[in-house]
Parts: C-alpha cells; sequence; structure tokens
C-alpha cells in the first residue's frame, strides 16, 4: 500500500515536472511541498515511523528537485512536518508550504 502511494505521487510530480521547461520552477517546488505534505500526512495517519517517511519522502524531493538548494529547503519542510504533531493536509500545508 505505501509503495503504491508512493509511486502515485512520483508519477504525478514527474509528469507535472516534465511539463515544466525550467528547472525547479516555483510552480514545481510549490507543488513538491503540497505533495510531501500530503505524503506525510498519510503516512502518520497509517502510523509510519518517523524515520520511514523521512526516507521515503526525502527520496521523492532528491528525484525531483535540481537544484540543491531546493532540496534542501523541501528536505527541511518535510522534517518540520515530520517532526510536527499534526496529521492534517491542510494544517501542514500552512503551516510549512506558504
Amino acid at each position: 500500500m505505501k509503495k503504491t502511494l508512493i509511486g502515485i505521487l512520483s508519477i504525478s510530480i514527474f509528469a507535472f515536472a516534465f511539463a515544466n521547461t525550467s528547472p525547479d520552477s516555483s510552480e514545481l517546488i510549490s507543488q513538491q511541498c503540497k505533495l510531501s505534505a500530503e505524503t506525510v500526512a498519510m503516512l502518520k495517519g497509517l502510523q509510519y515511523g518517523n524515520s520511514s517517511i523521512r526516507k521515503d519522502v526525502g527520496g521523492l524531493i532528491k528525484t525531483n528537485l535540481q537544484a540543491p538548494e531546493n532540496r534542501e529547503r523541501a528536505q527541511k519542510a518535510m522534517n518540520r512536518m515530520v517532526d510536527d504533531q499534526s496529521r492534517d493536509i491542510s494544517t501542514l500545508e500552512h503551516k510549512y508550504c506558504s
């Protein structure tokens, strides 16, 4: 189930990234943050451990963002999402993607 969800999200991100001609456009970075929030919230709801969540979502970030500074910023936001007690997608998006 987890791998299926991650696969679906990866395909969505790849399709979005392919449609953009500029690497790491602001839209792609924003979309990555929202998808990270959705994935973190979903995996928290399924009671996955924080280390597993960080590994899986971190892999998506590394795959989809090209610029190291954008990867680092996305990783930091994702780590804060994982550490946050909230399991609500919109709360995580509002706190970390704005």
